[in-house]
């Protein structure tokens, strides 16, 4: 049995509130479980959702004062990293969202939440292998072959997930392949979010949790080694047509 003890938590994109909740509900208090157990959040912490500079300080504080979180950066949080460091971006696809919220701030309110989120971004991993290598957390996944390894490939796999480029239209959302169709059922776990399931979409030993919170979903953690899951019901409105299905599924019941 495990020593190590996790809840990880899927893409929160700025739901302050429903992050909270679900933080509680995990058995936190002031940020620090009693059984010492650790969260982890796996990217897309920020956009679209109604408070993304306080997710970021939220995250910011559990991981540097109360040492109780671990944190890997998603696609949107590499794309706020490049519009702080002064690139040229695309203030679209939920960006728009924390550049108002920044616009709001004073000077030193910005140039704080600006060091936060930086000091975030760059003091972390591109994706984390815990527990000596049974579960690792990425934001849109990684494939088992390439864990332990880095690169632009693998940076982008884990960011943006196995984009069909070649199958995209111009102007049109990238086309995401089903990569965990093609993993062999075994360890170690991978968790990760990127494509808002309605529920936890388990296969192959691989977990996406990201619940589409932001899209009226549920903010999903998954408790391991329990192999449990705990949710909130998400304060936004519903939009349908932002969830994924799949053909293939399987319970996490068939992993006890």
């Amino acid at each position: 049995m495990s020593e190590q003890f996790y809840d990880i938590i899927g893409d929160t994109h700025g739901c302050y509130e429903e992050c909270l909740q679900l933080i509680r509900t995990c058995g936190y208090k002031n940020g620090i479980h009693p059984e010492n157990r650790t969260l982890v959040f796996i990217g897309d912490i920020t956009d679209r959702g109604p408070d993304s500079l306080q997710m970021i300080s939220l995250v910011h504080w559990l991981v540097y004062e109360r040492k109780t979180a671990l944190y890997v950066p998603g696609n949107h949080c590499n794309k706020l990293y490049r519009y702080f460091k002064g690139n040229r971006v695309v203030i679209n696809h939920g960006l728009e969202t924390t550049v108002a919220e920044l616009h709001a701030l004073s000077q030193d309110e910005h140039q704080l939440i600006k060091r936060k989120f930086m000091q975030l971004y760059e003091q972390s991993s591109l994706y984390l292998v815990l527990d000596h290598g049974n579960v690792v957390c990425s934001h849109a996944g990684i494939k088992r072959q390439d864990i332990g390894k880095n690169g632009r490939q693998i940076q982008s796999f884990v960011l943006y997930g196995d984009v069909d480029h070649q199958s995209t239209k111009k102007g049109q959302p990238p086309i995401r392949r089903d990569w965990a169709l093609n993993e062999k059922r075994t360890m170690p776990w991978v968790i990760y979010g990127h494509t808002p399931v309605i529920s936890p979409r388990v296969f192959n030993a691989t977990i996406n949790i990201d619940t589409g919170c932001v899209f009226g979903g549920k903010l999903t953690a998954f408790h391991y080694p329990e192999l449990t899951f705990s949710t909130v019901s998400s304060n936004q409105p519903l939009q349908v047509d932002k969830f994924n299905s799949y053909e293939h599924e399987e319970t996490i019941d068939d992993y006890k």
